[in-house]
């Protein structure tokens, strides 16, 4: 669920997006096949997280779910306070059907070269100040937070052209790959979780 990231934009195949890569570590790890189901839409903001729930099967019940979200609202000054409350009301409600849920906090928008000075570094601090925020609420309504651009503005920054896309502000699929790294622990902490007979 989630964004532009959740959905995979900017990999160049299918099997290169953050949801294809997360449900291969878990398959690797249980050992069993996984159905993934991707709701995530490009440009959707944390308010529309209850849209993309409102549109899963009657009757789904997820074991797992992975969100990642944020970086719209920044773009369209969400308050912090507005957007975090829309993210939490989706970890209760998911958390309500039983399923573990993990949430890859907002990207840090200060790595993106798409975007110009001073822009790029007013972006960055207000989507660090968000992303700390999200862990918070995350944490509170029962779910899983991953602080995923604190760990990867190191390599993002030493290395844009190879973990942006063309348009240099999505990750490419050497991007996915690094951010499907960073949020697999907590990933298979969750399905362990969810399922104890994994752990």
């Amino acid at each position: 669920m989630g964004d532009s990231l959740a959905a995979g934009f900017g990999a160049t195949d299918a099997k290169h997006t953050l949801g294809a890569r997360l449900a291969r570590g878990v398959a690797r790890h249980t050992k069993r096949s996984v159905t993934l189901r991707t709701v995530a839409v490009v440009g959707d903001e944390t308010s529309m997280l209850t849209a993309q729930l409102d549109r899963l099967p009657a009757g789904y019940v997820p074991d797992l779910a992975v969100i990642v979200i944020g970086s719209n609202d920044i773009a369209s000054r969400t308050s912090t306070a507005e957007s975090v409350a829309h993210l939490a009301g989706a970890v209760r409600r998911l958390r309500a059907l039983g399923a573990e849920v993990v949430v890859g906090t907002c990207p840090d928008m200060g790595m993106a070269p798409a975007i110009p000075q001073p822009l790029r570094s007013m972006g960055g601090r207000a989507s660090r100040r968000l992303a700390a925020a999200q862990a918070k609420a995350v944490t509170a309504a029962g779910g899983h937070p991953v602080a995923t651009g604190h760990g990867l503005r190191t390599l993002f920054l030493a290395h844009p052209e190879r973990m942006f896309s063309d348009d240099r502000f999505h990750p490419s699929s050497l991007g996915y790959r690094r951010s499907a790294k960073a949020m697999l622990p907590a990933v298979l902490a969750a399905v362990d979780a969810a399922v104890p007979e994994f752990a």
